[in-house]
């Protein structure tokens, strides 16, 4: 598709401690006992989109990223693994290899998204209408065990929190307006000039920015050179681009820009009369210009630009793993609902059981369950919608339900385990009890332990 791939990878992020390390970054961190990375590297290879540019924040991080993509993916992809300072940002990283960019236009996909939306599909889309940037959009996600009742699926939906507000225009094609991360409930405010060229906009709160953009390669360049204090993609470019849409004056080279950051601002009050004028008679079914404006008679001056979106389908799986919470509801998406995306064959019990794992006498493994290679259950023991990794030994009469349990982990006898995350090698001693908590690696809970909503970690 000519379109240069830069996969965001990450690399210790705080929003995932204690289950991340300087030992275990974003990218490798075990989802169903695969990395989070290898996702997203899969869905490409599926997609023909097997050159890549895969960007890792911090030097030690891209080594252990290099080491395993090198093994795992050694004759499937062409893969250049770069290193970029820690806590750069996203439009920082990208700035940061900007001269390993030369296609004309960039799809940008981020590490942590697990995703079955079809790539080329928001390729395509980016290419119809020409856009500077298109943005990849899904159905919001709710979080939290679907065993928890129809009612609780409701409460998630009603409880005020933060989402993506996002206006699209009458043909849900391009993207008017933009506040990520927004309070609903607060007073919303709309550009003047979109708002009229529009006509109507849809405002919704059910959408998310799945942060996986098509990029005009040289438009790109150029923000990321003149805003040098631009952060976030996210946050700071793709907004700054949607609210220039009609703006013929942004973007060039060598003329000032007029951004208004909410308030109107125009060059010459002829051109905003021109330009009302053509907005208004348009028989055109989008807001957009589709020919270059004339400024004051110049024919050199750019085209109103657009910001086109891609709608993904509400029977597709979309969700990024940038919280705790996101990565309980991954993990038991992929062996669950979205089994398709884990690569794994179920059995006849719909579960997941290696081969070589030993299970002790009226010990269950119930359905969306999975137990790795090389692990050891004692008698009496249940397995609820969880995930046990490689090589851990369990002792019996457990209980383990809508957790996760990375590899080598001891659990000892008569130990029960909630709603939790249990990172490699920790020990639980006998009948230790947690409830919603998160253990770091190496951690060891002593015996008779009660913990409830705890974070256990090494100091």
């Amino acid at each position: 598709m000519d379109f240069q791939v830069v996969v965001l990878a990450g690399g210790v992020s705080k929003k995932l401690l204690p289950l991340v390390s300087k030992d275990l970054p974003n990218a490798l961190l075990p989802v169903a006992n695969r990395p989070l990375l290898s996702y997203t590297l899969d869905h490409l290879e599926l997609s023909n989109l097997k050159d890549l540019i895969v960007v890792v924040e911090g030097r030690d991080a891209a080594l252990q990223v290099r080491s395993w993509i090198s093994g795992a993916y050694a004759d499937r992809l062409q893969v250049e693994v770069t290193a970029v300072p820690e806590d750069v940002g996203t439009a920082g990283a990208i700035r940061a290899i900007s001269h390993h960019l030369t296609a004309k236009d960039i799809l940008v996909v981020s590490g942590d998204l697990v995703s079955d939306v079809p790539l080329g599909a928001v390729a395509a889309t980016h290419r119809r209408h020409d856009a500077v940037v298109t943005a990849m959009l899904c159905s919001a996600p709710v979080s939290g065990p679907s065993e928890s009742g129809s009612s609780g699926g409701k409460d998630k939906t009603k409880k005020p929190g933060r989402y993506d507000l996002i206006g699209l225009d009458p043909t849900k094609q391009f993207l008017v307006h933009i506040a990520t991360g927004t309070e609903v409930g607060k007073d919303l405010r709309v550009q003047k000039s979109i708002l009229r060229a529009v006509g109507q906009i849809e405002i919704r709160a059910d959408l998310m920015d799945a942060h996986l953009y098509a990029f005009k390669r040289s438009v790109l360049q150029e923000v990321l050179d003149q805003k040098a204090m631009f952060n976030s993609l996210k946050h700071d470019v793709l907004p700054y681009l949607v609210r220039c849409q009609l703006k013929a004056e942004v973007l060039l080279k060598g003329i000032p820009q007029a951004e208004d950051n909410g308030n109107e601002k125009v060059i010459s009050q002829s051109n905003q009369q021109m330009v009302s004028q053509i907005l208004a008679n348009a028989s055109e079914p989008t807001f957009h210009l589709r020919y270059a404006l004339g400024l004051n008679g110049c024919p050199s001056v750019r085209r109103t630009h657009k910001c086109s979106v891609y709608i993904a389908g509400s029977n597709k799986y979309c969700t990024r793993l940038n919280s705790i919470q996101a990565y309980s509801d991954i993990n038991r998406d992929v062996i669950g609902e979205a089994s398709h995306l884990s690569g794994y064959s179920f059995s006849a019990h719909n579960n997941i059981i290696d081969p070589s794992a030993d299970l002790g006498t009226k010990t269950t493994v119930g359905p969306h369950c999975m137990l790795g290679e090389g692990s050891q259950m004692g008698d009496k023991c249940s397995v609820k919608r969880s995930v046990i990794g490689r090589h851990c030994r369990i002792g019996a009469n457990v209980k383990v339900v809508n957790s996760i349990i990375m590899n080598h982990v001891t659990i000892g006898d008569n130990c029960s385990i909630q709603g939790s995350v249990i990172c490699s090698n920790v020990q639980l001693q006998e009948r230790a009890v947690l409830k919603d908590c998160q253990v770091g690696a190496g951690f060891v809970v002593t015996a008779g332990s009660e913990c409830k909503g705890e974070v256990l970690a090494k100091k």
